[in-house]
């Protein structure tokens, strides 16, 4: 069984290959993630309610609203961040792949009056050309990307922002990646979970991909099918992340520990950086 088992996890033999199965349109999978982000105490998909409210008065506070009027939230989810930025005085577009996310985000802008306009749309298709003043890229998201669409994510970015825009993101660093912990699992669900409503077993690993790349992926085993799930995550240092913005046509105004305005150290899990859209 054990050897079964192992065969699940066998790594893909491309970096960056796609899960079987997208966690952003799987009916199930969606709702799960869902409820995750709204967990204000919950940091595995959104961090936790009370660092957000810190991120966004920072944010506010370098980037006021009166010089950075209009706001553009990339992988907006369900809208934590984009509705702490309107209440903060920006007016907000958020965009997210999950329609899940979108849906609730609108009904809750709607019954708490607040006017954000939200997107459904992969933001590796954003349209967009000058429109914006700032623009978020936040938790992590940018390094979950292949090199490739990490190029086009910045270049739609790029497109959006008006002359002088400014960009914030972040990324996990090198200290991180030091700190990866890896190894084996393995879950019985027999009553179903947050991968599959029916019974199945959860098989997990988590191990080194490449040198600034590592690779947690999870097989979910039922009585009809085997489902994998790779999450991918590149780690940068501020000179690797500073050469990948410059290309893109992005100017690094400043690096902070992440995106309350922590100061960056060598042990900071984070790098967040502030870019000017040249």
């Amino acid at each position: 069984m054990y050897h079964q088992l192992a065969a699940c996890l066998q790594p893909p033999a491309t970096a960056y290959a796609p899960s079987d199965v997208s966690i952003w349109t799987d009916a199930h999978i969606s709702s799960q993630m869902l409820a995750a982000h709204l967990d204000p105490a919950f940091d595995g998909a959104s961090r936790p309610h009370r660092f957000i409210d810190r991120s966004v008065a920072w944010i506010k506070e370098i980037l006021p609203p009166q010089e950075y009027r209009s706001l553009l939230d990339v992988g907006c989810g369900p809208g934590l961040y984009a509705e702490r930025f309107c209440r903060a005085g920006y007016r907000v577009t958020g965009v997210d792949f999950s329609s899940r996310s979108i849906n609730y985000a609108t009904a809750a802008a709607q019954k708490q009056r607040l006017d954000i306009r939200y997107v459904c749309q992969n933001y590796l298709q954003l349209s967009s050309r000058a429109a914006f003043d700032l623009a978020t890229l936040i938790y992590c998201d940018y390094g979950a990307l292949s090199g490739e669409d990490r190029k086009t994510v910045l270049q739609k970015i790029h497109r959006a922002l008006r002359p002088g825009g400014k960009l914030l993101l972040d990324v996990f660093s090198m200290r991180q990646y030091s700190d990866f912990t890896c190894g084996r699992s393995w879950e019985d669900h027999p009553a179903g979970g947050f991968w599959s409503p029916a019974a199945h077993l959860e098989v997990n690993s988590a191990g080194y991909f490449a040198d600034d790349l590592t690779l947690r992926q999870t097989a979910v085993i039922t009585e009809t099918e085997i489902r994998r799930f790779y999450l991918w995550d590149t780690y940068f240092t501020r000179e690797s992340l500073a050469a990948e913005v410059q290309a893109a046509g992005f100017a690094v105004c400043a690096c902070y520990g992440d995106v309350s305005g922590a100061p960056y150290r060598q042990s900071s899990p984070t790098l967040a950086v502030l870019l000017t859209r040249q």
